[in-house]
């Protein structure tokens, strides 16, 4: 009788190191995972979430670049949900050094180098996927498909414009699924058949039979011409001898559109983040069947006063198509269309456009923003206007993106 798998033999590998760099300031003092998103969420809590939602019990993160943020953000609101004593976990492992000197190399050098720690676990499958995109998606059921295949990788696929492609990994199938051909990153991406603007992207979600898994590394890493990626080096190298898959995305949002979110510039953070103010966003937060977890600290709700007391029309605390977080005090002010974290003070005479606003902000009076990320513990003086000259924020050293978006981070002041 064949024994019957469960998703205690799984073990998740979250790649969850990226520098960040194109996020910059907001990555200036945290790793891109620990980068707030939607008021009161990180960017990892929603790998994480897919995870703890999938049945998955048995994870580590690896980490790289300026990972305190993420470390205390994972101790704080995520070992909660695991129990030890059941074989449950979720570790952070930094950079070891346990078989060279070097940093990560590559995405599969990252895996190489804490081989260890997925042995010892003795897994039948390895689940691997970055820390940084923004979606809902049942990693159950990409393992379901990946054992009913038999498969030896199974790579998740979603359908991307072909311009869009150039930034992926893009994959070419047969009629069953099997992927016959693989480019990273290529300049002219093929389409997928009888599609002009339509090509299968990778989606960076992987499922590795583990002892498939360890041959592959070991191989990788005794390469001396391998960059030591899986997208760059591991996958064009095994299908054509091995059974690898693609698994076509299927999103948990209950929508009839995909939702999925490559955060990686401070513009398409910005976009992802302004989808949730929709009056019916693709990304469902308020979704109770597939909850998105995350650490929030015992505020207050958020509270809005004066309504335009002793006649003062100008001097009344609302906000309209906005996101308000718990803690936040929106005192005589105005905000539209924006996103406003946690502990957040909004003073009066003030207006807030088409922004967001990370953890205990504080907006003095009669100030104007607009098109503006402003980074934690940031205090904008009373009158200052932010946004609406972009050649004025430029001389503050205040970064602007190639869409006039301003951003502030945690050690910017203004210089009047």
């Amino acid at each position: 009788m064949q024994k019957r798998m469960s998703m205690n033999e799984v073990m998740a590998v979250v790649l969850a190191g990226g520098k960040g760099s194109r996020l910059e300031p907001l990555t200036r003092d945290r790793a891109k995972p620990a980068v707030p998103f939607g008021g009161s969420y990180r960017i990892i809590d929603f790998a994480l979430s897919n995870c703890l939602n999938s049945g998955l019990r048995k994870m580590i993160l690896l980490t790289q670049y300026k990972a305190i943020s993420l470390d205390r953000h994972i101790n704080n609101g995520w070992r909660r949900y695991f129990c030890s004593e059941l074989g449950e976990f979720i570790d952070v492992v930094p950079p070891q050094q346990r078989i060279d000197e070097n940093w990560y190399k590559g995405t599969a050098d990252a895996v190489y180098q804490n081989i260890y720690s997925i042995e010892k676990e003795r897994p039948q499958e390895v689940l691997i996927l970055a820390g940084d995109h923004i979606y809902k998606m049942d990693y159950k059921a990409m393992i379901d498909y990946h054992r009913a295949n038999k498969a030896d990788l199974t790579v998740a696929a979603l359908q991307v414009s072909r311009e869009e492609a150039k930034a992926f990994g893009v994959m070419t199938v047969d009629e069953s699924q099997a992927i016959v051909g693989f480019d990273e990153k290529p300049e002219d991406p093929k389409c997928v058949p009888g599609e002009d603007d339509l090509c299968l992207a990778s989606m960076g979600v992987y499922v590795f039979s583990a002892r498939f898994l360890f041959e592959q590394l070991l191989k990788d890493a005794n390469d001396p011409t391998s960059s030591h990626d899986f997208g760059k080096d591991i996958i064009p190298s095994i299908i054509n001898e091995s059974r690898v898959f693609a698994y076509p995305f299927r999103d948990e949002n209950n929508k009839n559109q995909s939702y999925w979110r490559d955060v990686g510039t401070i513009d398409a953070y910005y976009e992802a983040s302004m989808d949730l103010i929709d009056v019916d966003p693709l990304l469902n937060m308020y979704d109770q069947e597939w909850p998105i977890r995350s650490f929030q600290e015992n505020q207050p709700p958020p509270k809005f006063i004066f309504n335009g007391l002793g006649g003062e029309s100008d001097r009344v605390g609302m906000a309209t198509d906005s996101i308000i977080c718990s803690g936040s005090i929106v005192s005589g002010g105005k905000v539209r269309r924006s996103i406003v974290g946690p502990e957040v003070r909004i003073h009066s005479y003030s207006e807030v456009e088409d922004s967001i606003l990370f953890n205990r902000v504080t907006i003095g009076r009669n100030c104007k923003v607009r098109r503006a990320i402003i980074d934690k513990d940031v205090t904008i003086p009373d009158g200052a206007e932010i946004g609406y000259s972009l050649e004025t924020d430029l001389i503050r050293g205040f970064t602007i993106t190639d869409s006039g978006l301003v951003v502030i981070g945690k050690n910017d002041f203004i210089k009047d």
